[in-house]
């Protein structure tokens, strides 16, 4: 197996499962409607959309650095808010699938040679460490979805 397929498998079971850890982000994230993804359940901390929204945010990122292209940050921003409706929770649930999807395809299209490269536009670091980081931050922000999740229940 490819270093890239295990990354990207790593990957996968950060969004979807089986995470050895726990809950993926989907995991997290089922049972959670527009009400519970807008609610600020601590103060000065990020709603789970606000978190949603970072993940496939940097997912895109990532996929357009991997591509040998340079993005700073998000389109959207870093935490762009969410709205409160059902409708617009979807949509950022799709968003969040594709920027996935959009990212694994990336990952697969990645020659294996170029992982210790730097990453462009100044990024410190190779795409090894960068595809890692991105399985890290999955996992990161799954667990922080599900502890806002669990005291929404309290």
């Amino acid at each position: 197996m490819k270093e890239t397929e295990r990354i990207s498998d790593q990957l996968k079971r950060a969004y979807q499962g089986p995470a050895w850890h726990g809950p993926s982000v989907k995991e997290a994230l089922n049972g959670v409607d527009a009400r519970i993804a807008a609610a600020r359940v601590l103060p000065n901390t990020h709603s789970i959309w606000e978190l949603v929204n970072h993940i496939a945010g940097w997912a895109d990122v990532v996929a357009i650095r991997l591509k040998g292209d340079t993005l700073p940050e998000p389109a959207t921003g870093d935490f762009p808010a969410g709205e409160s409706t059902d409708e617009q929770w979807e949509k950022t649930l799709a968003w969040l699938g594709r920027s996935h999807n959009e990212l694994q395809a990336e990952i697969a299209a990645f020659p294996e040679a170029k992982l210790d490269d730097r990453v462009p536009g100044g990024w410190q670091g190779s795409f090894y460490g960068t595809l890692h980081g991105t399985v890290q931050h999955y996992l990161y922000h799954a667990g922080q979805i599900a502890l806002l999740k669990k005291a929404q229940s309290q």
